[in-house]
């Protein structure tokens, strides 16, 4: 590789990350209320301007419903593919079981990069079996993966949100299967 492409690879990367960031930051900068309240305000909104849920807002069936170990439950709610070509898939882990629990270290998959940074769902890949070829989670400069980290303990019944960030498929792919370590694996359909 010549040192200009690796250069300008590391600068997207960069300004990926830094707009991952920013987005977790802006979704995090909710309202004041609490989380009833605003889902009943959105509900209502909805229900009063009889607009009908796009493939963005989601609807309450999920692409995905990956069972996995001590309880735990992966819900794929979308996989978007955005105009730089990356995919973003979200959704929520909930805690289906009778005690608290921690999502497994091998949920970061077994490359040294990505485990050196702590708990993570790096260990995700989506398999394109038509097109014959599997994706892995992105990684930034410094080797962390583009997904959610340092997930604390999840109580009994809790939930927590997740995403992961992966090279798009080609547009023309619009099925693929993902595969986290210790969750059933899972066909998920794109949009976008």
């Amino acid at each position: 590789m010549s040192i200009r492409f690796t250069t300008k690879a590391r600068r997207g990367m960069v300004a990926l990350t830094v707009a991952a960031g920013l987005a977790l930051g802006v979704a995090g900068c909710g309202g004041g209320g609490g989380e009833d309240e605003k889902s009943d305000s959105s509900a209502s909104a909805s229900k009063d301007s009889g607009s009908q849920p796009g493939a963005q807002e989601g609807t309450d069936e999920p692409l995905a419903e990956l069972k996995g170990e001590d309880g735990l439950i992966l819900k794929i709610t979308s996989a978007t593919r955005d105009s730089g070509g990356f995919l973003t898939v979200s959704g929520e882990l909930k805690n289906d079981g009778d005690d608290s629990v921690r999502v497994s270290v091998r949920t970061a998959g077994d490359e040294t990069e990505i485990i050196r940074h702590g708990t993570s769902l790096g260990g995700a890949t989506l398999v394109d079996s038509k097109g014959k070829k599997r994706y892995y989670v992105l990684r930034d400069t410094d080797g962390r993966p583009l997904t959610t980290t340092g997930m604390p303990r999840i109580k009994a019944g809790a939930s927590i949100p997740v995403f992961m960030q992966f090279p798009a498929p080609p547009s023309s792919t619009t099925e693929v299967n993902f595969q986290l370590p210790t969750f059933a694996s899972g066909t998920i359909t794109i949009s976008g």
